[in-house]
């Protein structure tokens, strides 16, 4: 599967092995990390880029993809599944290596990722926290038509601080849905 976005030069692909060096090299970054769950590590290492690789391309429900720069992976977009009663809700999220921000990459690739998990049709409901000091993550949610629903106050630790994180929604209407044999690589 590929996924070409608005931008001529970037693509939505799976991970693969070859991009354990970029992974690295993009992922290290504190200010990356501090917006992202504690499931991304600092200081980010070749051990944890490998264990990436792995989670990313296991058989699951869940949708992990490398944003990819001429070929590079520079980022990744994902959808994690609930389970149970929220099986049809699933926690977006992306992130990008601070190089390429403010290019409009992370408003393209989030904006064909959507329209990937809309024609998917496996979810019905999107989620986004974001904490309170991002605002650039709030706006490129808003653009792509998520609501903010409310604020968690004093919801999360981050960095050595007790925050406010503001939850994004976004809901799926069933006419957008599509049979996989339907999907056809879209550009963003």
């Amino acid at each position: 599967m590929l996924i070409q976005t608005s931008l001529s030069l970037c693509t939505l692909r799976p991970w693969h092995s070859g991009d354990q060096e970029d992974l690295v090299n993009h992922a290290n970054n504190r200010k990356v990390w501090r917006n992202l769950t504690d499931r991304f590590p600092h200081p980010y290492t070749n051990a944890d880029a490998q264990n990436w690789l792995c989670i990313a391309n296991e058989a699951s429900r869940n949708h992990h993809l490398a944003i990819a720069y001429v070929g590079k992976a520079i980022g990744g977009v994902g959808a994690i599944a609930g389970e149970g009663i929220a099986q049809q809700t699933a926690q977006f999220g992306y992130w990008l290596g601070e190089a390429y921000w403010g290019k409009g990459i992370a408003s393209a690739a989030t904006s064909s990722f959507l329209a990937y998990l809309e024609a998917l049709g496996e979810f019905s409901r999107l989620e986004a926290p974001v904490f309170a000091w991002n605002p650039v993550s709030m706006r490129i949610l808003e653009k792509l038509g998520f609501k903010r629903e409310g604020v968690l106050r004093k919801s999360v630790s981050k960095d050595g601080e007790l925050i406010d994180s503001v939850m994004y929604a976004y809901i799926i209407s069933p006419s957008l849905s599509k049979t996989a044999s339907e999907l056809k690589p879209e550009k963003f």
